[in-house]
Formats: C-alpha cells, sequence, structure tokens
C-alpha cells in the first residue's frame, strides 16, 4: 500500500511538470513568431528580391552574334555570289553606369535588410504586447474565480444565519445576486483571455491553433531610461532610421545616374567573311553610337531629383516621428509606474485590510451584509484594476524596447547581421 501511494504521488508530481512544461512562455513565443510569422517570411523574400535585382544590375548586357550577306545577285549563284560574313557585336554601357548601378543595387538591398529588422522589431514588439495582455487577463481571471468563490461562501455563511433566525431572507437573496454575479463575470473574463490568446497564436503563426496557459509574471517595476541618452541612441540605431539613410544614400546615386544617363552607350561589331565573287577573305568593323537628339533623359532626371528631395524630406519625418513617440512613451511608462506603485504599496493592501476587518466584524454582528458585499467587491475590483495598471506598464516597456531596438543584433561594422535562412 505504502509503495503504490508513493508511485501515486510520484505520477502526480510528473503530472504537474508536464503541465508545466506545456506551458507557453515569452522566449518561445518570440522565438516561433519570428520563425513563422509569415509578414515576416515576405520579408526576407524581399531581401533575396533585391539582392537577385543587385546582382543583374552588375551583368553587361549579352553579345549579338551577327549574319550578313550583302550584294547577293539572286540572278547569279545565289548565296555562292554574295558577301557572306559572320560577326559579334557588343554593347558598352558608359564609362561609371554599371559601376552606379551596382551601387544602387547594393543600396536596395541594405534598404530591404533594415526593413526586415524594422519588422521584426515590430513584431517583436507585438507578441510581447500580446502575451502581456493574454498574462493580465488570466490574472484577471483567476481574481474572479476568487469572487465568485467567495461570494458563494457568503451566500451559504448568509443562508445558515437565515435558517437560525439571525438574518432576514433578503439578506440570502441580496448574496445569491451577488453570487450569480460574480459567476457571469468569471465568464466574460474567460472571453477576455481569448482575445489576445488568438492575437498571439497569429503573430506566432498558428491562427488556427488554440493556446493553453502562459507562463511567466508581469512585471512591477521597470527602469525608465534617460531621454537625451536614449533618443540619441535610437537615432543612431532604429532600423527605421538606417533604412531612411540608405535610402536617401540610393536616391543620391540614382540621380547620379540618372545625369550619366544622357551619354549613350556605344556598341561594337566586328565580322569576317568571304567574297565568293572576289574569291577573297573579307572583315568588317562597325561602330554605332545613339544621337541623342530628342531623348536626353531629361525626365529621368528631374524624377531622380524628386525622389532625392523626397528621400531627405522622408528621414526628416522618420527622426521626428520616433522622437514624438519616445516622448509619447516616456510619458506612459511614467504615469503607469507610478499608478503600479501606488496600487501596489498602498491601495491594494488597504482594500484587503479593509476587507479583512469588514469580514470579522460581519462575523461579530458589527457590520451588515450590504457592508461586508461592498467591501469585497471593491477589494477584487482594485486587484482587477491592478492588473490592468501592470498590462499597461509592461506592454508600454515593450514598446520602449522596440522603439529603442534593443534587440537589434549588430555588427561593429554597422551594417545589418546576417539574416536567418526563409523556411
Amino acid at each position: 500500500m505504502k509503495a503504490f501511494c508513493l508511485l501515486f504521488l510520484a505520477g502526480l508530481v510528473a503530472l504537474a511538470d508536464a503541465a508545466a512544461q506545456s506551458k507557453l512562455d515569452l522566449a518561445s513565443a518570440v522565438t516561433e513568431a519570428v520563425a513563422n510569422n509569415p509578414e515576416l517570411r515576405a520579408a526576407r523574400s524581399r531581401i533575396e528580391a533585391a539582392t537577385g535585382r543587385a546582382v543583374q544590375a552588375r551583368v553587361w548586357p549579352n553579345p549579338n552574334l551577327e549574319l550578313s550577306s550583302e550584294q547577293f545577285p539572286p540572278d547569279r549563284g545565289g548565296f555562292n555570289g554574295a558577301q557572306n560574313m559572320v560577326g559579334v557585336g557588343q554593347t558598352v554601357p558608359f564609362p561609371g553606369k554599371k559601376a552606379l548601378d551596382a551601387k544602387i543595387g547594393a543600396q536596395s538591398v541594405t534598404v530591404a535588410e533594415w526593413e526586415y529588422f524594422g519588422r521584426e522589431l515590430e513584431l517583436v514588439r507585438d507578441v510581447k504586447s500580446a502575451f502581456y495582455r493574454a498574462l493580465a487577463a488570466q490574472k484577471k481571471l483567476a481574481v474572479s474565480g476568487q469572487l465568485a468563490e467567495l461570494a458563494r461562501s457568503t451566500a451559504e455563511a448568509v443562508g445558515k444565519r437565515v435558517a437560525a433566525g439571525a438574518a432576514a431572507d433578503q439578506e440570502q437573496l441580496r448574496a445569491e445576486v451577488e453570487h450569480e454575479r460574480a459567476v457571469a463575470e468569471m465568464a466574460a473574463a474567460r472571453r477576455d483571455v481569448a482575445e489576445p490568446l488568438k492575437t498571439l497564436a497569429a503573430l506566432m503563426g498558428r491562427p488556427r491553433d488554440t493556446l493553453g496557459s502562459l507562463a511567466g509574471e508581469l512585471a512591477e517595476q521597470v527602469q525608465r531610461p534617460d531621454l537625451n541618452l536614449a533618443r540619441e541612441q535610437m537615432l543612431a540605431r532604429h532600423p527605421n532610421v538606417r533604412a531612411a539613410l540608405a535610402g536617401r544614400e540610393r536616391a543620391d546615386l540614382e540621380l547620379r545616374r540618372a545625369k550619366l544617363d544622357p551619354y549613350p552607350d556605344v556598341s561594337f561589331g566586328v565580322a569576317g567573311g568571304r567574297d565568293f565573287a572576289a574569291r577573297e577573305g573579307i572583315m568588317a568593323f562597325r561602330v554605332s553610337i545613339p544621337l541623342p537628339l530628342f531623348d536626353r533623359a531629361q525626365g529621368k532626371k528631374r524624377e531622380a531629383r524628386a525622389n532625392a528631395d523626397i528621400a531627405r524630406y522622408d528621414l526628416t519625418a522618420v527622426e521626428v516621428r520616433l522622437t514624438r513617440e519616445l516622448a509619447v512613451l516616456d510619458e506612459r511608462l511614467k504615469a503607469a509606474g507610478e499608478q503600479v506603485e501606488t496600487y501596489r504599496t498602498r491601495i491594494v493592501p488597504k482594500a484587503e485590510a479593509a476587507s479583512r476587518l469588514v469580514r470579522l466584524g460581519y462575523n461579530a454582528g458589527k457590520f451588515g451584509l450590504l457592508d461586508i458585499l461592498d467591501t469585497q467587491r471593491t477589494t477584487f475590483e482594485v486587484r482587477l484594476t491592478y492588473y490592468d495598471r501592470l498590462s499597461e506598464l509592461n506592454t508600454a516597456q515593450a514598446e520602449l524596447e522596440a522603439l529603442l531596438a534593443r534587440n537589434l543584433a549588430e555588427p561593429q561594422t554597422g551594417q545589418p547581421a546576417a539574416l536567418p535562412p526563409n523556411p
């Protein structure tokens, strides 16, 4: 019997460990989202497409195989009486054009890489926000369950008092209404858990899956950064800024390339054959130069100048937007931190102390049913609000980490780190 009990306890421990291991933690959610999110996979494919265009931009045009037959006498010998030649023609780009095309292609790859890292930061931010909201909703569901259980026990206690003649019938009805109300609110709390879990599953690339319980805790305190230092770090590291910088450099290169466009590409050709009438070999050389009389790339140069201006304005707009978001986020973080601290150190302890005192007083006959019901509901509403403030604090922290690009792995060269392979 003792051995059976030990085996039974061991089985329970194993089941508990398996249940704990099956819970999804934040690190696993982020890893899975980065690997499987379809938008991020599309961003990796855009890098591959830009790389292909960059490779193609460096390639010279193919040579032309040229066949000709001149002075063809249709009534005397046909081809045997003509000058038949075979040769090769090659177009040589104007000096500097291909070098600029290669640089433009490389800058396009850099833009695509920084855009990928920006999307990755946003994805990690969204995963963290959904995770924190789901975790807070689970905490609130637990609080709602505790309130429902407390309301049930209160209704039972009031029922006993009514049966003993120590309380009126309306008190029992009031207690039963409070219990049913708590049960209904617990059902609503279950629905509140489902929404962020569905969002999290979609971000992880599993929109049809149902996620279970989450593992982790909501941070009660976060450290606010120095705003000036944070702004410098953000403007130096944020992928949106780096993508805008690379876009501006690409636009400048495209403007230089457009200025070279009117200069013609020269085509060279060489051919050899035989003049059957003269019974001797012949050679021919050809040089072809387009004359820029009508098309002098007027429109391309105008477009390139406008695109260069757009790229500069875009960079300024990105910096202004990020600076504004940082200031707003710092205020959010400050307000949320102060509210969490107030609830944690003052409001929640006082509410719980008041609930204990009223409950003891009710058992001693000093307070009525309405007093205990109102006090315990106030206590649980305070705890629910506390988890809302915790969710806001942790979400603001996740947004700050994304804004400061703290999770961005970047080598010392300042170029984007190597990307994971696209599955």
